[in-house]
């Protein structure tokens, strides 16, 4: 059976992808002019990228996960707690928010490269390391290819093995080259906007969605053409970057701790955490109840009292040991989390 598209039919489809479009970039507009820059420009390599720098102290850098930008850790009210202790330094990664693409930039090394300079013109010489989620794979990066420059690794809720992921799978249209630039102009957002909601509840559960992350931040900033381009290729090659990373976990000698939520639908935290805690013998799981992937959000206290701990007051805990919280020299308890 043959499909024949007459000449007006192809006029129909062609004026139908002309209005998604003009629709996607009126949206990409609107969300852009309601969440400008709220910090500053450093430029790498002859990358612009946008950074917020609060506080004083011990340097911190905090990398936020994939879709999403430094405007998600501010609602988180993360950084305003670790402005408290730290001089907290947090980047749109390249391709996100407002930084511009970077060339091979959905690899977790070469955003690495780029924070390494970037730290460097900044003046800095060594900082605690705070990832979340995609985030964990470029602080893991940046740990291994410049380890003097990471003085302690904190990684939330991140996916650390090459396991199976439908998501990568349906990213996988908006990710290609030439049909991938057409759909994320039309149909890619429209369809993830509609979306919005589900996975939000996916995110935020078992928890709800926080009041401030629903009302300040857009959904039409994640559903841009141009952040669409970077996080669908960070998806769908994140379970290549986490292959091989993963073989080179015992090279991380640096003081490591580990956090996630134990309802987290997103990463499974028996499957990655706790496996991830392991591998790695001398670091810190910290498993935090009730919460999901954006455990940040939801338990900001306890996830940053967890990256507020010292070495000094770190407990090393056996790769059996899976401790619901930490605190500062308070041993967390074996049994909790099993």
């Amino acid at each position: 059976m043959q499909v024949r598209i007459g000449y007006r039919g192809l006029l129909g489809v062609a004026a139908a992808a002309a209005m998604m479009a003009a629709v996607v970039a009126a949206k990409s507009r609107q969300a852009e002019k309601a969440c400008r820059p709220s910090g500053q420009f450093i430029t790498v390599d002859g990358v612009r990228l946008h950074y917020i720098d609060q506080g004083s102290g011990e340097p911190l850098l905090l990398l936020h996960g994939n879709g999403t930008s430094v405007r998600e850790l501010e609602l988180s009210g993360l950084v305003e707690q670790l402005a408290q202790q730290y001089r907290v330094i947090a980047f749109d990664r390249p391709g996100h928010g407002h930084s511009e693409h970077l060339e091979n930039g959905s690899d977790p090394d070469a955003q690495a490269a780029a924070l390494s300079k970037a730290l460097q013109q900044l003046g800095i010489q060594s900082a605690t390391v705070a990832g979340h989620s995609w985030g964990t794979l470029a602080a893991i990066a940046l740990a291994l290819s410049h380890p003097q420059q990471v003085r302690r690794l904190v990684l939330m809720s991140g996916y650390y093995f090459p396991l199976p992921r439908l998501d990568a799978l349906l990213m996988l249209p908006s990710s290609l080259p030439w049909l991938g630039g057409v759909l994320r102009h039309t149909v890619s957002p429209l369809l993830g906007r509609l979306a919005w909601p589900l996975l939000l509840r996916k995110l935020f559960s078992p928890a709800q969605v926080t009041q401030r992350f629903r009302t300040g931040y857009p959904a039409w900033l994640a559903l841009r053409p141009a952040e669409l381009r970077t996080s669908t290729r960070e998806g769908v090659r994140m379970p290549q970057f986490a292959e091989r990373l993963s073989m080179r976990f015992r090279e991380l000698t640096m003081p490591v701790t580990i956090i996630a939520g134990t309802g987290d639908l997103q990463v499974s935290p028996q499957h990655h955490a706790k496996r991830l805690h392991a591998e790695i013998p001398h670091s810190q799981l910290v498993l935090i109840p009730g919460a999901g992937h954006m455990v940040h959000h939801t338990a900001t206290a306890q996830v940053a009292n967890a990256i507020g701990l010292e070495r000094e007051a770190a407990v090393t805990l056996s790769p059996g040991a899976f401790p619901a919280t930490a605190t500062p020299g308070h041993a967390p308890s074996s049994a909790a989390g099993r």
